[in-house]
């Protein structure tokens, strides 16, 4: 079965939301869907799924990767992961495998594409296939919230508020669902 890693920090919870219903979308592939969160900087941080372990990144098919928008960039909790990644870039092991990138933020334009590009700057550099999502999904046509043919986005307003939109959820689900597609056709190719 292929495996999706569903890799994300959340510090309010909208990510983790938006990380729920990408696991749909993967679930509606027929593939095993791994949610796991970014070991956090702040040790007091909890988080409602197991921290990731470099064995799971590395022997994972497809990789979906999550973060809360801080200033049009990744939180320092992400981008301190893939800074300690270079023992799997190194052997090459994430080369080849589809991945794409979630965000949330506090306002419509916060940052949230911005975000999405700087995140795919690691996956790049350790050989991954970005995809996002198409237009002939037609809530990205629709949407007033979050959204973007970058990625999964969530728009939480000033208090934080994690209750994803109609077309967000339905946009994570797509981007699940198509990511586990390309996995399982890379795969068995």
């Amino acid at each position: 079965m292929i495996k999706i890693l569903i890799l994300y920090y959340s510090r309010h919870g909208a990510v983790a939301a938006l990380a729920e219903k990408v696991a749909i979308g993967v679930h509606k592939a027929n593939s095993e869907a791994i949610i796991r969160c970014i070991p956090p900087l702040d040790k007091q941080h909890q988080s409602q799924h197991p921290v990731v372990s470099m064995t799971e990144l590395a022997q994972c098919d497809g990789l979906a990767f999550g973060s809360p928008v801080r200033f049009g960039n990744m939180v320092a909790d992400a981008k301190a992961f893939w800074d300690n990644t270079t023992s799997l870039w190194l052997k090459g092991d994430l080369i080849d495998k589809p991945a794409g990138v979630f965000t949330s933020s506090g306002s419509m334009h916060g940052g949230n594409e911005a975000t999405l590009l700087s995140m795919s700057l690691p996956l790049l550099h350790h050989g991954m296939l970005l995809t996002g999502i198409p237009y002939s999904e037609p809530e990205l046509h629709q949407t007033k919230t979050g959204g973007t043919p970058y990625g999964p986005t969530h728009v939480s307003g000033h208090h934080a508020d994690p209750k994803l939109s109609i077309e967000e959820q339905r946009l994570a689900v797509a981007f699940g669902l198509r990511l586990a597609k390309l996995s399982t056709a890379l795969k068995h190719k």
